[in-house]
């Protein structure tokens, strides 16, 4: 059998019915001239989804795991024996409008010096949900996020800098950072770094692979020739979710910036859900909105440890003719990244991430 030209991986946790129909919907996106195997990483969902999936699409590779290891951590151990030229990263509440794979791969092999790539991701109605493509962190987007700046003019770049608003996501163009959501890597690329750093459990594993790809040349792109809808909301609590996004946003802090940055960085975070829940404690809860943010900053001495670290190998192993990516973390970049207190309501849920 001949080699695949993409290596789909999808992680999925307790998102049964969502993952049946995203496995449904892109098996039947095949197109002629391009193959494609996919892997289904399950993170020991407790709904009967890795029993469903091997009913009902026994030609998928399923890999069962016995606990819950994350998103990255999940996506590293499907891509090893994939040997597709691209690794795809899709999340399971997403629903292929078309043919995206074909249309990432033709983007791919036309401007291959992006080496990774994303599409639009899309609200039900077919208009952009925004989060497919990011800004990387600075002090500035944590300086507005204190102040709350990001939420007051959230529509303006200045103020919401990770967020990248008023992009046009209707053109190809080179972004910070792409989200795990809809991600195309080369292969070759995805080794060289190690695969995701298993230092994060969930959230911001995406942008700091981003990050360090930059740092070893590559451009990522955006092209609004693929594209998915994007359900959202899958697995996720609100609250939670922002807990999880917090701590990932910590843990990235931690591993870019010098331990001086991090601790202002961290510092400003608190201030921000700090401010929110003040405003939530003076306003009634249906004026200050559904995020209970005064149970959020009760829990900043979780969030803001960043994730446990953890003793995990960097899958996958890279083949001979791939030197392998310096383990250290590359030097800081300030540009924009997803934003941790101002989120989409799900940027990647039902992803393996408990709450994403």
């Amino acid at each position: 059998m001949s080699r695949p030209d993409v290596s789909v991986v999808i992680v999925s946790y307790n998102t049964r019915d969502l993952t049946l129909r995203c496995l449904g919907e892109l098996i039947d996106s095949r197109t002629p001239d391009v193959r494609f195997d996919i892997t289904v990483v399950d993170n020991a969902s407790l709904d009967g989804s890795a029993d469903a999936i091997a009913e009902h699409f026994p030609e998928v590779r399923l890999i069962r795991l016995a606990e819950n290891v994350g998103w990255g951590r999940g996506v590293n151990r499907g891509a090893v024996g994939s040997d597709g030229d691209y690794l795809l990263l899709l999340n399971p509440d997403t629903v292929p409008v078309g043919h995206p794979v074909t249309d990432l791969l033709t983007f791919a092999r036309r401007q291959p010096g992006h080496r990774v790539y994303t599409g639009r991701t899309l609200h039900v109605d077919g208009t952009d949900d925004g989060y497919s493509c990011w800004g990387l962190p600075s002090l500035w987007s944590h300086v507005t996020f204190a102040t709350g700046l990001s939420t007051v003019f959230s529509r303006y770049h200045w103020a919401n800098p990770e967020g990248l608003p008023r992009y046009d996501r209707r053109s190809a163009r080179d972004v910070p950072a792409v989200s795990g959501c809809l991600l195309l890597i080369e292969r070759d690329l995805f080794y060289q770094l190690g695969g995701f750093d298993p230092q994060f459990f969930l959230y911001s594993d995406d942008i700091d692979l981003a990050a360090r790809a930059t740092a070893l040349g590559a451009r990522p792109v955006l092209t609004p020739d693929a594209a998915v809808i994007h359900v959202g909301g899958a697995s996720s609590s609100s609250e939670g979710q922002r807990v999880n996004i917090l701590r990932g946003k910590a843990t990235y802090v931690r591993r870019h910036w010098s331990a001086p940055r991090a601790r202002l960085g961290i510092g400003l975070l608190a201030a921000g859900v700090g401010l929110r829940a003040v405003g939530r404690t003076l306003l009634a809860a249906e004026r200050a909105g559904s995020v209970d943010w005064v149970s959020i900053w009760r829990q900043r001495h979780v969030w803001s440890a960043g994730w446990p670290p953890v003793d995990e190998p960097r899958p996958p192993q890279a083949p001979s003719d791939v030197a392998p990516a310096p383990t250290a973390s590359p030097p800081s970049v300030d540009r924009p990244a997803p934003h941790p207190a101002d989120p989409p309501a799900d940027r990647a849920s039902a992803v393996g991430r408990p709450g994403a």
